[in-house]
């Protein structure tokens, strides 16, 4: 029954929207705790490249699964999911409301519907091989190849081109002869836990969110970026943190393959074809609640509105569910 269930707030969108600042108002309202749903924040010393909140712009608002893995370290949606929902159900355990934020939408999904995975043994060995392959023959043919065993996952993964998932669902078959599509099928038996209201930030006007896209790199580059990215380049990486957009397009500077102006371009596409990516994700959810921020003269309308809705949904700063 729902009413047995354990209410979340979730507040998804694309990079740069504006996530941050509204769930941190809003738990400030709602007597929350903010829960991290980004694959890269999780890594200690990724702060600017991942947009992480500073102390202050978290306003001594408790905020999970931040900072707690070195670089090196693997990560996988199997191991979120657990880790999330431990620290969501220790939240509604003290009486606080469990606000769920992030751009990653396959964290999100898995989570929330009530998705389990089994880790699986990592061969390292094949996963050395697979990247490899993907640095040698690019992307598509691992698509390809991913097509020829498991059609399903790689019709999927053509939109969303994350190499890790796609390397992942090679493992998969692999090792265990059965496809990513096939074992997803069969972690949808789990009846999910929670209760969710999902809302979501947009932008009618794409431009204007590419413009606080391309605003964010600079001041990220103001903030120190190069030398963040610098210190990470001396560290042991990872498959896993490998993937974060912001370090990666600078390498070609520091090994003085292209100018520090075109690695500022390609970080600005990069990470505007990563939001029109997590856009598409997230506009397959029927039950979420979009609010658009170019409709609101201010963030304070924006909230007001926000606001609004979540009372109708059962929300009230007095009063926990």
């Amino acid at each position: 029954m729902v009413d047995n269930k354990i209410k979340v707030l979730s507040i998804a969108g694309p990079t740069a929207s504006g996530k941050t600042a509204l769930s941190v108002s809003l738990a400030m309202q709602y007597d929350g705790e903010i829960v991290s749903a980004d694959s890269m924040q999780i890594y200690k010393g990724m702060n600017i490249a991942t947009a992480k909140p500073s102390l202050e712009e978290r306003c001594n608002i408790p905020h999970h699964l931040m900072d707690f893995l070195e670089v090196d370290e693997i990560y996988s949606v199997a191991r979120y999911i657990n880790d999330a929902s431990f620290a969501i159900k220790d939240i509604f355990a003290r009486g606080k409301l469990p606000i769920l934020v992030g751009g990653t939408g396959l964290y999100i999904d898995s989570l929330l519907n009530g998705l389990t995975f089994t880790e699986g043994e990592v061969d390292l060995e094949l996963r050395k091989t697979l990247m490899q392959q993907l640095d040698d023959k690019g992307l598509d043919y691992l698509l390809d190849v991913l097509a020829s065993v498991d059609p399903k996952s790689a019709e999927k993964m053509k939109l969303e081109r994350n190499p890790k998932r796609i390397i992942r669902a090679l493992e998969i078959f692999y090792t265990t002869g059965i496809t990513m599509t096939e074992q997803n099928l069969r972690s949808k038996s789990t009846e999910s836990i929670f209760n969710p209201v999902k809302i979501a930030l947009n932008f009618r006007n794409r431009e204007k969110l590419y413009e606080r896209i391309n605003l964010r790199v600079d001041l990220m580059l103001e903030m120190g970026l190069l030398k963040e990215a610098e210190d990470y380049f001396k560290m042991n990486q990872g498959d896993t943190s490998k993937q974060a957009i912001g370090y990666k397009e600078l390498k070609p500077y520091f090994d003085n393959e292209k100018t520090l102006d075109e690695c500022i371009e390609t970080l600005k596409r990069s990470t505007r074809r990563y939001a029109k990516r997590q856009l598409t994700w997230f506009s397959r959810d029927p039950d979420i609640r979009w609010f658009f921020v170019d409709d609101y003269s201010s963030s304070e309308e924006l909230l007001t509105s926000v606001r609004s809705y979540l009372n109708t949904k059962g929300f009230d700063k007095n009063e926990r569910t």
